[in-house]
């Protein structure tokens, strides 16, 4: 069974998580998602990348726990490599990455969400990590994103009493960044998604580098020198001049090295 599908314009990529009836992930559907990116992140074109579920109820209920029924140990490790191999690779994805919840984000759909950029809710979606209810727990980088994302007492409050959160309160708390209507969240996503099109991809990607360092533990002092670094590194290529240049000319920048890229695609 395909558990996804995509397609890309050429800057901008989506990915549909589709496994009826609740978009759940199996191993091989994590292999697929992770396979997907990589391809993605290897097509300098692609500027950005938007998630969604497939269906008006689920963004993804997480596992499908008839993988862990029988209590094999080697089908869990499996599956926990598989989980943190997926959504690292979302983290450390080249585009930004946009999570379209259009519905219901539980446990792996919600690290799914967690190893995004960015997340937009539908204002019916609920987010919740409730594997500890069933003897399990977050091994795709949950139980790291979450408190760094919401705090330490909202990390707990979501994985040790299973507590769901609705959009609102998502809002609220940091967990995703803005709430929408029903049925209108892959449009806001892909909106977003365009914007990021018209920036300097070498600067995008060099900020996105820059803000995962509070991320990883590094130090204030270095983290603040390699931001000035990567600024006087944007001065070796052509879009440092094209995007001053063209705001000091009042028209719209033409990126040289989108450009490249699609030439090199051709």
């Amino acid at each position: 069974m395909i558990d996804l599908d995509y397609a890309h314009d050429g800057a901008v990529a989506l990915i549909t998580l589709k496994r009826p009836p609740a978009n759940a992930f199996t191993p091989d559907g994590l292999l697929q998602l992770q396979r997907t990116v990589a391809q993605l992140n290897a097509d300098a074109r692609v500027r950005a990348l938007v998630i969604t579920g497939d269906g008006p109820k689920f963004f993804s209920a997480g596992a499908d726990l008839n993988t862990f029924a029988d209590g094999n140990r080697e089908v869990a490790r499996t599956a926990a490599a598989r989980f943190g191999a997926a959504f690292e690779s979302l983290q450390n994805a080249r585009p930004v990455v946009i999570a379209a919840l259009n519905g219901f984000a539980m446990g792996g759909g919600l690290e799914c969400a967690l190893a995004c950029d960015i997340r937009i809710a539908e204002q019916h979606a609920v987010l919740a990590l409730p594997e500890t209810a069933v003897g399990l727990l977050p091994c795709g980088c949950g139980t790291q994103t979450l408190p760094w994302l919401v705090g330490e007492g909202w990390a707990k409050r979501m994985m040790l009493t299973g507590e769901r959160v609705d959009a609102a309160t998502a809002l609220s708390i940091g967990l995703v960044e803005e709430v929408v209507e029903r049925g209108a969240v892959r449009e806001a996503a892909l909106n977003m998604a365009q914007r990021v099109t018209g920036l300097s991809p070498q600067a995008v990607s060099f900020s996105k580098e820059l803000i995962h360092q509070a991320r990883h533990g590094v130090p204030r002092a270095a983290a603040l020198a390699l931001e000035r670094e990567r600024f006087v590194d944007l001065f070796d290529g052509v879009d440092q001049r094209e995007g001053v240049n063209a705001f000091l000319e009042k028209r719209a920048p033409r990126w040289q090295t989108s450009r490249a890229s699609r030439e090199t695609q051709r």
